[in-house]
Order: structure tokens, then sequence, then C-alpha cells
């Protein structure tokens, strides 16, 4: 039987660790990608030899492009994706390519890295039970919590915060999750986001010091609590026969209102090719 491939970003700690932990045990080949060399290595040395760990930044898009080559020279197909790696940014920053560095690294390469890895997950598509090909978008509820994305200006240049960045990014995985699940239909393949809850991990290292108030007594999940869901999604029966989908707890969610919006997705869809340059799919 041929085995199974998992690409899992931000494996080297938190959600994706336990992910990529959860995935390797169930018998996939796990590819892992971390940004911090050190985490990569004390997460390559913590999971052992069912985990390869791939050191990238997807906030540049030309990384996005570079891992998706590595793992293309490594592997004949991929059966998951788990598009986890994220977090929120105390201030803005642009990249060397010229995108906020937030919304890049939430959004856009993660959006690059997808439609790269898709020839591998038709291949996979190819000779795999129906929905057992998937692509699982790590979102948050903080894409429930902004009115509307400006699709002229989806990386909010021009009225930009920490909140705002974050969150819109975050309803940017679930849009590209819905509007991902028609385009790949007809290949097998099922796309679906997920609030994995608030996780006690190192993303609120990097929040902003409100934000670490806010919720520094909140109750919080464990990684592995976190990672449940994101988990099931990625290989239990039940999310396979559906597609588009925006989860908690594996259960259906209600998503922002603009995911209902078969225009707005359509049109978000078409303004993200845009700003990334290249087709989603």
């Amino acid at each position: 039987m041929t085995q199974r491939v998992a690409v899992v970003t931000g494996a080297s700690s938190g959600i994706g660790l336990e992910t990529a932990r959860a995935l390797a045990a169930q018998g996939f080949r796990v590819l892992g990608i971390g940004r911090d060399a050190a985490r990569c290595a004390a997460a390559q040395a913590e999971l052992g030899a069912g985990v390869e760990m791939l050191r990238g930044d997807l906030s540049l898009l030309a990384e996005a492009d570079r891992l998706a080559d590595a793992i293309a020279g490594m592997a004949g197909r991929v059966d998951v994706l788990v598009n986890n790696a994220g977090g929120m940014a105390r201030e803005q920053v642009t990249t060397a390519e010229g995108f906020e560095a937030n919304y890049a690294a939430n959004f856009l390469g993660p959006f690059v890295l997808t439609a790269r890895l898709l020839p591998l997950m038709r291949a996979a598509a190819a000779d795999a039970p129906q929905g057992s090909v998937r692509i699982v978008n790590t979102a948050s509820d903080g894409s429930e919590m902004i009115p509307g994305i400006d699709l002229g200006d989806l990386q909010n240049l021009g009225n930009w915060s920490p909140g705002a960045a974050y969150c819109s990014g975050k309803l940017a995985n679930v849009l590209h999750a819905r509007a991902l699940a028609a385009r790949v239909a007809g290949d097998g393949i099922v796309a679906h986001s997920v609030h994995p809850g608030t996780v006690a991990s190192n993303f609120f290292a990097h929040t902003p010091g409100s934000v670490q108030a806010a919720y520094a007594d909140g109750p919080k999940l464990t990684p592995a609590q976190g990672a449940d869901t994101v988990i099931w999604l990625a290989s239990a029966e039940e999310p396979g026969r559906s597609s588009g989908g925006y989860w908690y707890e594996r259960a259906p969610r209600r998503p922002n209102p603009l995911a209902g919006d078969a225009a707005f997705v359509e049109a978000f869809w078409q303004a993200a090719e845009a700003l990334a340059g290249r087709a989603g799919a």
C-alpha cells in the first residue's frame, strides 16, 4: 500500500506540532514546515523519523515556491495539506517582496503553497478513496469579528492595525477553503477551515501587549486539545463527505456571513489571485 503523505505548516510548535505527531502516528509520512531553525530541529528530535522538517518563511511567496519544489522532489503525492502556520504581528512590516508581512504569512503564502501543491494532491486523489485527500486551513473566530473586507485593499494598508490584519487574514483562510472547495471537487479533493479555540501556545508571545493582557487569565486549551479538530478534519471519515465547511470542536460552525455570499467569495478569489500575481488553483 502506498504511504500517505501529509504536509503540515507551522509544525515546529503548538497545534502544528501536535498535528504532525498525530498524523505520523496514523501512518502518514509527514513533511513539516517551520520558520525557526532551532524550533524545527527541536521538533525533528522530538517527533522522530516519521516527520521530516523543512525550514521556510511563508510570508515570502518565493519561499512558498521553494518549499513546494522541495516537497515535489521528496514525494510524488500529497494526501493532506494542513495550512496551520500563522499569527498576529505587533507592528506593520513590509516584506522584501512588497507585501504586508502578517497578511502574507497568514494567507498569501499558504494560498501560493496550496496552488503549487495541487498537482501532487491530484496525483494522490487519482488512486485514493473519494474525499480522503484534504486541505485544512487553520482559521480563528477572529474571522467572525470583522464586518467586511475591502477587496481593493486586502492587506488593510489604508487602515492597518494588528487586530484588523489578523482577523482579515483568518477570514481569508475561511474564504480560501470555501472558494477552493468548488474548484477541486471534480478532483475528489475536499477543503475545510477550522477555528481551533484559544490555545496556550507561543502564539501570544508575538501579539501586542493589549492582546496578551486581554487573554492572560482566560481559559485556554492545550495544543493537543486545539489540534483535535484539525487532526479530525485531516483524517477522519466524516469530513470527507462534505467540503468548504468551517468547523469548531468537530462540528460545523456558522462562519462570517461573507462566506455564505457566493458572489463575494468569487470576487475575493479573483482579488487574491490578482494580489498574489498567479492562479490559486
